[in-house]
């Protein structure tokens, strides 16, 4: 059986691009797909949580697994060796377009898949790294990191000033206008804050005709 294993991470992502390279790769080699694997999900989601892991279950010796490239089978060291480890021992291939690999279960292929994976594992460990170190530069200097806190559910309170000042001046309480808005009474209070809403200034706003 000669399989086309696809893997996008997220909704936003066409399993499309990769299809095709794999369609024009067995065209080219003479090759045919006897079965289609398409799913979405994270490279470094658990095995068993994906269709590779219900596919690797069942493959046998001589089946090809042809995927565009290594990193779409998983993106850690630890999976991708136990995913190819397992081919290896069953007597199945796994192909790759771009990185041009065929792994089997010969001496080379197994010292290729360790150093493909350690490679890619130490760049992203060095991604990570730089990612740290600058995001506590940036600390170190007192300026702030990411949304601040409850700013989502601040910003869905916008437009919704007038609402807020009627049911204030109604005698309804925070608490209760907090549930009925969907958010966190803290999250209301910082709104009130920031506007200058009050329940006595809700009352003088609304004898104004500012409500």
């Amino acid at each position: 059986m000669v399989y086309g294993y696809i893997r996008v991470s997220t909704d936003h992502q066409t399993t499309e691009n990769q299809k095709f390279e794999i369609q024009c790769f067995c065209k080219k080699n003479d090759l045919k797909i006897d079965s289609w694997i398409e799913e979405t999900i994270s490279g470094v989601s658990d095995l068993n949580k994906r269709k590779l892991g219900r596919l690797l279950k069942k493959i046998q010796k001589d089946d090809l697994i042809i995927a565009s490239e290594l990193s779409r089978l998983g993106r850690n060291l630890l999976q991708i060796m136990s995913i190819l480890h397992h081919c290896m021992d069953v007597g199945a291939a796994v192909w790759t377009i771009k990185d041009n690999y065929r792994l089997g279960s010969d001496i080379t292929s197994k010292v290729l898949a360790f150093a493909f994976g350690l490679s890619a594992e130490i760049e992203r460990n060095l991604i990570s790294q730089r990612t740290k170190e600058a995001l506590a530069r940036i600390r170190a200097e007192g300026k702030r990191v990411g949304r601040p806190r409850g700013s989502a559910n601040t910003c869905k309170l916008t437009g919704r000033e007038k609402y807020i000042v009627q049911k204030l001046s109604d005698g309804n309480s925070k608490y209760e206008i907090a549930r009925r808005l969907r958010v966190h009474r803290d999250t209301l209070n910082r709104f009130m804050e920031t506007n200058g809403i009050s329940k006595h200034r809700a009352k003088r706003r609304l004898r104004a005709g500012l409500e």
